[in-house]
């Protein structure tokens, strides 16, 4: 009884760390921005107006959550008619790493759909869950798990393009004008704030010559510690696909929730 129940709250607990860590490799956060104006605001819209229309840009980033999660991430996304893309997503440290490494899973490949997204687990979870690989989270459910929580998780999936983290620094109160920096080679202007949200947290980002981001990083704190994250964007208008898995080889989240495997 108590292996099968172990079982269950490790699935679960993949099921979940599934959902954290694919939010957390790209989201800048869900506060509304304010009305800004003035001279910044105006160089940030312009850089909010180009980067939305590029529509797409390959993505790498690194992210840590305090003693919770460390991961890496790179792939594609596109966002000229919802969020769309790959990414392949490495877990390096953190407890729920170890809990995904207990499973099988020291990596997995992400899908983004305009409706929702999917993670490929490994075999060892495959193998709890009746063979299926893929766990399927739709948007609309996650608005309706926890309440807030859940739509802030919904919302975080759809805020993952770097047209909203300009979106966002616009409201910052106290956004600022660092000044000229190279770039992964690139000559860059350099721009910080804070925004609000469920945790505060300081917002930097780079941006080249055409008003697109080359560099954004966030700093702030988590329950368990430390939250810090660096992305890069690259090649702007990149081509973005994205297949959605068999059906036969995905089971969705909210099933595994109520009932994830025998445990055995």
């Amino acid at each position: 009884m108590r292996g099968r129940a172990g079982g269950r709250t490790a699935l679960s607990i993949a099921v979940a760390a599934a959902l954290t860590c694919l939010t957390a490799c790209t989201t800048a956060g869900t506060a509304e921005p304010a009305e800004a104006t003035g001279p910044s605001a105006r160089a940030l819209k312009a850089v909010e107006r180009a980067t939305g229309r590029a529509g797409s840009a390959r993505v790498e980033s690194t992210t840590v959550m305090g003693g919770e999660l460390s991961l890496t991430a790179a792939g594609a996304l596109g966002w000229e008619d919802g969020l769309t893309g790959t990414l392949t997503i490495t877990y390096t440290g953190g407890t729920t790493a170890e809990t995904m490494r207990r499973l099988g899973t020291t990596s997995m490949e992400a899908r983004y759909l305009p409706d929702a997204y999917y993670a490929r687990m490994g075999d060892a979870f495959a193998d709890r869950v009746g063979g299926r690989h893929w766990i399927k989270y739709v948007y609309d459910d996650l608005e309706d798990l926890g309440g807030e929580a859940g739509a802030g998780f919904a919302d975080g999936m759809r805020d993952t393009t770097p047209d909203r983290a300009v979106e966002l620094l616009l409201g910052s109160e106290d956004v600022r004008r660092v000044g000229e920096e190279t770039t992964r080679g690139r000559r860059t202007t350099h721009w910080t704030g804070t925004v609000g949200g469920a945790d505060e947290r300081t917002v930097d980002i780079w941006v080249d010559g055409r008003d697109l981001l080359v560099k954004k990083t966030e700093r702030g704190r988590t329950a368990t510690g430390e939250l810090s994250q660096t992305a890069y964007y690259s090649d702007y208008g990149v081509e973005v696909t994205a297949e959605r898995p068999p059906a036969g080889d995905t089971a969705d989240f909210k099933e595994l929730l109520k009932d994830p495997g025998d445990g055995s």
